[in-house]
């Protein structure tokens, strides 16, 4: 189930706001997608991340895939948790399964990412293909 209260990217990433920080995981599908996470390689903190710029990698036993910012700022805390259970990514994507906390440069990016029910538009169009 997809919550309410964030903002997705076209990359199944996802961000959920509080003033100025982004948190930012990955979403249901994605995980899905990806099968069982078996590790994460997180930015450093400190590291500037543009807009739909790489930030990080997911690998799985399926595939190694991109992360990519869905808004730009300073990485101010990576989820440390991940590195010995990445596998929480799987099973709470959206809460304990966070990935990092951006400090927004430009939180008017938040205008290019979707809403709920934009996001699950853009699944079923998704799925179509």
């Amino acid at each position: 189930m997809n919550p309410d209260d964030i903002k997705y990217h076209r990359d199944h990433s996802w961000v959920r706001v509080e003033g100025k920080k982004a948190t930012i995981g990955i979403t249901d599908y994605a995980q899905q997608q990806l099968g069982d996470i078996v590790y994460v390689d997180l930015p450093e903190v400190e590291t500037e991340a543009d807009a739909d710029s790489e930030l990080s990698e997911i690998e799985s036993t399926k595939a190694t895939s991109p992360i990519l910012s869905p808004v730009s700022g300073v990485v101010g805390e990576v989820n440390e948790d991940l590195a010995d259970s990445p596998e929480i990514i799987n099973e709470d994507p959206y809460g304990n399964g966070w990935l990092m906390v951006l400090d927004m440069s430009d939180p008017s990016e938040l205008n290019d990412l979707m809403s709920k029910s934009e996001y699950e538009a853009y699944l079923k169009e998704v799925e179509e293909k």
